[in-house]
């Protein structure tokens, strides 16, 4: 037998008003009240009704082709259900970020997907993940665990076999100077990257692939300057954070005069469709866009329907594509 507002409102001995404020997120529920609610819902098995909800994506590189592309995605996975999303562009970690977040809890947000947002950053305030905590507004987390205690599903591709691929294609074709154009300290999944990137060396008997790692913006022009600095230092491969930082890298190479990739090699990241169509092309390690967006909508599918979904961060293998714009070691 289906189970209705009437009935978790008998269940929780509150009115069906309240059941309907709760179901939809709304203000003007006590806390206790609210509990109360949620458990009768969780005892008789009732399910939301998502025809309609809004599912906010909170993400920072609107104009990344790669997030553009996941976002794109997760809408797909989620409109046939009913789940419709509203696209946030913020600051990770900002007041921008709460201020969305509130106005959408307002107006009965279903579930919030954190898309290299705030998850992103080590020491982000923790502000937006406690108002959806107290709303029962169910979140998760693309490429960035949440802060410690914060417990939530996350999916991110793996940043230490992402480098390790890269290390790897630059080796095998002689490079023995590889420099890292990471982005800025802080940024978890910056951080993980240069970590990967100096076990691969270490692995393969280079022990000072620190003194190569440049930190700079995830842009073309921090790709440039970082470029510029690891090619004085005498790089003959660059492996760059992001696709964009991976073209800035390109033209900073040529800007001094030399060739990619016939004196420089450059590899990017993300995978964007756009890379393919470069001069050159680049190679890149490209992130499982489909399968992060599957998972992230299965997640959420099951979260606004009130049916439990296992916390912590699950891994997803990247894949190394090849193209032209690495190449042998110059002699």
């Amino acid at each position: 037998m289906k189970v209705g507002i009437t009935d978790v409102a008998a269940h929780a001995q509150v009115s069906e008003a309240t059941v309907s404020r709760v179901i939809n997120r709304r203000q003007g529920v006590s806390k206790k009240t609210r509990e109360a609610v949620e458990q009768a819902m969780a005892e008789l098995g009732y399910e939301r009704v998502t025809q309609g909800q809004l599912v906010a994506v909170v993400t920072e590189f609107v104009s990344n082709p790669f997030f553009a592309d996941v976002a794109e995605r997760i809408e797909s996975a989620l409109a046939p259900h009913g789940l419709k999303t509203v696209l946030c562009p913020v600051f990770p970690g900002g007041v921008q970020e709460l201020d969305f977040l509130t106005s959408l809890v307002d107006k009965g947000v279903a579930a919030v997907v954190f898309l290299s947002a705030s998850n992103t950053v080590e020491g982000a305030d923790t502000d937006s993940y406690e108002l959806l905590r107290q709303r029962r507004v169910p979140y998760v987390g693309i490429n960035g665990e949440f802060a410690d205690g914060v417990p939530a599903p996350v999916f991110s591709t793996d940043d230490a076999l992402a480098a390790e691929l890269a290390v790897d294609h630059l080796h095998r074709l002689g490079h023995r100077r590889i420099g890292m154009a990471s982005g800025p300290a802080g940024n978890r999944p910056a951080d993980r990257r240069v970590r990967g990137f100096v076990e691969a060396m270490g692995r393969r008997g280079i022990d000072d692939a620190e003194r190569r790692v440049v930190r700079q913006s995830y842009s073309v022009e921090g790709g440039q300057a970082a470029a510029s600095t690891l090619v004085g230092l005498g790089a003959t491969g660059i492996i760059a954070a992001s696709d964009f930082m991976a073209l800035g890298a390109v033209r900073g190479i040529r800007r001094q005069g030399l060739s990619v990739p016939g004196d420089v090699s450059v590899v990017g990241y993300d995978g964007s469709t756009v890379t393919e169509f470069t001069d050159p092309a680049l190679t890149t390690v490209r992130q499982p866009a489909d399968r992060l967006a599957l998972e992230v909508g299965r997640s959420v599918l099951a979260l606004v329907s009130n049916r439990e979904v296992p916390t912590g961060e699950l891994l997803f293998d990247p894949e190394l594509v090849i193209r032209a714009s690495t190449g042998p070691a110059a002699s």
